[in-house]
């Protein structure tokens, strides 16, 4: 398998795997990844192929993902100078005023201690506003997520589907006031999903520096072509809290463009998912691929996305793009 690469996070130092490992869905799942020593073999299994950032969020199966993820580091015995991880806060985990999708600075001082507690971790490295909060003045969230980075209890903060307008307005602020900027976003890429990373953003990478960690690469499942004659038992698309994603997996017209993305790959001799996984890769403005996978097996597939790198050519990238695009 190739060497794994490192990019720096944005203009920070910081140097993350470009193929990164997330534990949305698949953790304190019964039907995934439900105890700390399945976690702690796919953490390994990433490790091994050079991953070191690890991703989670608050909200994740209200917490027990963190929990999980933390008991796995334990397991393993990682110095905490081996890796880097992150959480993100918004949705909450008490159905009360100020502790539910808000952005406020009382949500936000009280959620990072129970994320840090449920971890077992004196800090974080990276630490995203969830989502954006139109309720809470852009002002009290920086001030709130810089305060947060000052007390040492996370190391950068960023964003995660906030508009380029949201971001923009967050770094001035964070600049007039000489206060901790937002560093990185993480929104949604892949093949399918393509214009906020590619138009809306164009501009930040080169006037504020941002950074990215983008999730769904394999868009839900779409793109490892598992959808194309249905759902079959036991995917995402039949997960308790996830039937929302079960029309744009059995879209028929998406699949008929996996069906022509597919062409490639077995021209490639690759599968489907390493062909859409390295394309996100071959973005320069992708710091890390978040990728996701419920065994080590698939860890370790997911990892040789790493080879199929060099073989997208610009012939291919431009017969992927005739395909995304019409």
């Amino acid at each position: 398998m190739a060497k794994m690469e490192y990019r720096r996070l944005g203009r920070s130092g910081l140097r993350v795997s470009v193929l990164s490992f997330g534990s949305w869905v698949t953790f304190a799942n019964a039907d995934q990844i439900e105890t700390a020593h399945q976690a702690a073999e796919c953490l390994s299994a990433a490790k091994e192929a050079g991953v070191n950032f690890f991703d989670n969020a608050e909200g994740y199966a209200a917490g027990e993902s963190e929990r999980v993820m933390g008991a796995a580091f334990r397991e393993l015995g990682w110095k905490r100078h081996e890796y880097v991880v992150s959480t993100k806060l918004f949705w909450g985990l008490h159905d009360i005023p100020n502790m539910r999708n808000t952005l406020n600075r009382k949500y936000l001082s009280q959620a990072i201690d129970g994320s840090l507690e449920r971890f077992g971790l004196d800090f974080v490295d990276l630490v995203f506003c969830h989502r954006p909060d139109a309720r809470t003045p852009i002002e009290e969230t920086v001030w709130a997520m810089s305060d947060m980075v000052s007390q040492g209890k996370a190391l950068y903060w960023g964003t995660s589907e906030w508009s380029a307008d949201e971001i923009r307005a967050a770094y001035d602020i964070a600049e007039r006031h000489h206060l901790h900027k937002p560093l990185m976003e993480q929104p949604e890429y892949n093949i399918f999903h393509r214009d906020r990373v590619e138009k809306e953003y164009k501009r930040l990478y080169e006037d504020i520096g941002l950074g990215t960690t983008i999730w769904s690469p394999l868009a839900s499942g779409l793109l490892t072509g598992k959808y194309m004659s249905g759902i079959p038992a036991g995917s995402r698309a039949t997960l308790p809290g996830y039937e929302w994603l079960k029309d744009m997996l059995t879209n028929e017209a998406r699949n008929k463009k996996v069906g022509d993305l597919k062409v490639i790959a077995d021209e490639l001799d690759v599968s489907l998912a390493q062909l859409s996984l390295a394309w996100c890769a071959k973005n320069p403005h992708v710091s890390t691929v978040i990728t996701g996978a419920s065994s080590a097996a698939q860890v370790r597939e997911n990892m040789t996305a790493l080879d199929v790198m060099p073989l997208l050519t610009k012939e291919i990238m431009d017969r992927i793009d005739l395909i995304s695009f019409f």
